[in-house]
């Protein structure tokens, strides 16, 4: 006996193709969107700019054993720097972060420095979250006209919490972490 029911493929139309990409689309920029509302006013971009990129920052950083500064009896874990896979919310590698100084490098060779604004807690056994004014950027690409870089979502990062004293001057240890970079560019 056939089957008089119309098949799937013969139920799509156009108009339901392009009301499901008109969702989709919609569902993805909800996801891309991003507000500031539960960051301390310290570490939030001014009014006047918008989110040009979102990354997710993964690897780790390096901390000295290392004199106290003015303190020449007292020792202390020092920031040496980050070495951190820049990837995209799907997990993709885009870029990379490194320093000194500071520096935030896409994939397409374009790449940004900039000096802290502002730090904020973000909470016990995490690197605070933090707001840098960017310089201008090298190469014309993806950080091309990049203003603000926020960290938020910061796990992890801090000195380590073993000993550092006269026997382990000059030791390195790397420590992991993992903070969501933001770039901003003017609206």
């Amino acid at each position: 006996m056939k089957s008089h029911a119309p098949s799937f493929v013969a139920r799509v139309t156009p108009l339901s193709i392009v009301l499901s990409l008109t969702l989709l689309a919609a569902c993805t920029s909800m996801a891309s969107t991003y507000s500031q509302d539960s960051l301390p006013d310290s570490v939030k971009v001014p009014a006047g700019h918008r989110v040009a990129m979102q990354t997710v920052g993964v690897g780790e950083i390096t901390y000295e054993c290392r004199v106290k500064k003015d303190v020449a009896d007292q020792f202390e874990w020092t920031f040496i720097g980050p070495d951190a896979a820049l990837n995209d919310r799907s997990g993709m590698k885009v870029g990379k972060y490194y320093g000194p100084p500071a520096t935030w490098e896409n994939a397409d060779g374009s790449k940004v420095t900039g000096a802290q604004v502002a730090v904020a807690p973000a909470g016990a056994g995490n690197i605070p979250h933090q707001l840098v004014k960017a310089n201008p950027a090298s190469g014309g690409g993806a950080m091309s006209g990049v203003t603000y870089i926020q960290r938020v979502a910061t796990a992890g990062g801090v000195a380590p919490a073993t000993v550092c004293d006269a026997g382990k001057a000059g030791v390195k240890q790397n420590v992991r972490y993992q903070a969501d970079y933001i770039f901003w560019k003017a609206a």
